[in-house]
């Protein structure tokens, strides 16, 4: 993933909801993380509170299915369907661990919120990949032929926001046609459909959801986010740094375990890892069509069991910094995430 020259300067937004930055902007900043472990090494707690996905399954999910996480266990309090809720619960204590398009840690932690980064969970390469769709029959072909249309996404403040923003941007529009660019929020299950029915002009459809949509026809894609920014990590899974430094042996048992999952997702013929999925949904019990998981490709993590790398966050700090939502030096790649608890730490990604 290319970070953008200064010649280019971004005009972006800031991410997060204001809820989120209220929740986060008190408290005082935590002791430096460490990985100090007990001499026995088993995990302080015996489980993991967390947000699921309606008919999908987390790396964290395989883990524990796999036989990697034990003596752990998850602890299911409910589904999210958004990054930046589902970092915010991590933030009020309400989950353990948390997933988040990168540039939502990075607007979040810039708030004084007390968490860390510590494996990448999702991203875009060549199976994997999120497209931007119109209607066969739209009169948009161009960036410029957004202006005054409406875009739909899952939510503000994420991935989708910051991909159609860049689009724009390198599109060259100005910042005030930028803003007459209209961003809806709309359930992802119901973006095909909203899309159709011509609620929205452009729907973005990654995964099961666009590949379910591309079988019935009738749409194609503006653009792709590889189109922007190739293979690349865009989010990550966050613990809070009380977690991490009351807990190390249990926060070294969750990355080791998801990592493992992570390669184990990467290196099993397709088949396996659709039947894996199909047999988890199942067993957990929540009333969910397992029809979708056959369209699963790849993990879409590029770097290995999700070790992460500073340009995974620079990127999205650079556009911060240039659009003025972040002062210049204020926030460093370096101290949002941490590969210490890896176990693919030392090998080459």
């Amino acid at each position: 993933m290319k970070v953008s020259s200064n010649k280019t300067i971004h005009i972006m937004f800031i991410l997060l909801l204001a809820s989120a930055l209220a929740l986060s902007a008190c408290g005082k900043k935590e002791d430096t993380v460490t990985a100090s472990t007990s001499a026995d090494g088993e995990p302080e707690v015996a489980e993991l509170r967390y947000q699921g996905w309606t008919g999908s399954v987390s790396f964290p999910e395989l883990a524990e299915d796999l036989g990697y996480l034990a003596p752990l266990k998850l602890k299911y309090i409910g589904n999210t369907i958004s990054g930046p809720q589902d970092i915010q619960s991590v933030v009020t204590g309400d989950t353990d661990f948390g997933g988040a398009f990168n540039g939502a840690i990075v607007k979040l932690i810039a708030a004084k919120a007390e968490i860390t980064s510590v494996l990448a969970y999702y991203g875009s390469d060549e199976s994997t990949w999120t497209g931007y769709y119109a209607l066969d029959d739209s009169p948009i072909k161009t960036a410029k032929d957004l202006i005054g249309k409406k875009f739909g996404m899952n939510t503000l403040g994420g991935h989708h926001e910051a991909v159609i923003k860049e689009y724009l941007y390198r599109a060259g529009l100005t910042l005030d046609e930028i803003k007459q660019v209209t961003l809806v929020v709309v359930p992802p299950v119901s973006t095909e459909q909203a899309l159709r029915d011509k609620q929205i002009d452009i729907a973005s459809l990654g995964g099961i959801l666009r590949d379910k949509a591309l079988e019935r026809g009738g749409i194609h894609p503006l653009f792709k986010d590889t189109d922007l920014f190739g293979v690349f990590s865009a989010g990550s899974y966050v613990l809070s740094n009380k977690f991490i430094k009351k807990n190390p042996n249990a926060t070294r048992l969750f990355v080791e375990a998801t990592a493992k999952a992570i390669e184990w997702a990467r290196t099993t013929p397709t088949e396996e890892v659709v039947a894996r999925y199909e047999s988890i949904i199942n067993k957990r019990g929540r009333k969910e069509d397992t029809s979708s998981v056959k369209y699963w490709r790849s993990t879409g993590v590029a770097g290995k069991g999700g070790l992460i790398s500073d340009k995974e966050f620079d990127t999205w700090i650079n556009w911060f910094e240039a659009e003025g939502s972040l002062k210049k030096g204020q926030v460093k790649a370096a101290d949002l995430y941490t590969n210490e608890f890896s176990p693919y730490l030392n090998e080459t990604k």
